[in-house]
């Protein structure tokens, strides 16, 4: 028996168990509240998302979003929480400082403008959370937006 895995198989290991599930979402009328998720596994965030587009509501953002959560801000039918924070770092297997390979690739797809620069630039390698406000996120990426139906 070969003894080398393939690195598709040894992602698809890594991504099984990264980090934890991701948080439920509030589902109202014709949102969807995404509020304060720590994230959790980047392949399982990667279908929700699918979920979330075909929704056909609007999600919202809001409180802190933070890990493979942050991959829903480029969502079409999404928008920030005027008082959201983002918060970006190095995807790792739980409990360890190992970065796997290819998560951050796949990460980084989901993200424009500024923020696919920062991420590229940096923020991929980073243990420490990189912390942004929604309007900062707005302004690295301008195709983001401002949710106008929370008041700020």
């Amino acid at each position: 028996m070969n003894s080398i895995l393939r690195p598709t198989a040894l992602v698809a290991l890594l991504l099984a168990g990264l980090m934890t599930a991701p948080q439920a979402s509030a589902q109202q009328g014709r949102f969807i509240d995404v509020t304060d998720n720590r994230g959790g596994n980047v392949l399982q965030m990667v279908q929700r998302r699918s979920e979330l587009e075909r929704s056909g509501k609007i999600v919202r953002i809001r409180g802190y979003c933070r890990s493979a959560c942050t991959i829903l801000t480029t969502l079409p039918n999404a928008c920030l929480g005027p008082h959201a924070r983002i918060g970006f770092h190095a995807p790792r297997i739980p409990n360890t400082q190992i970065i796997p390979p290819y998560v951050d690739q796949i990460m980084g797809n989901y993200y424009r403008a500024g923020i696919r620069d920062r991420w590229f630039g940096g923020w991929n390698r980073s243990m420490e959370m990189q912390v942004i406000t929604a309007r900062d996120y707005v302004r690295l990426d301008p195709q983001a937006r401002i949710c106008d139906s929370i008041r700020p």
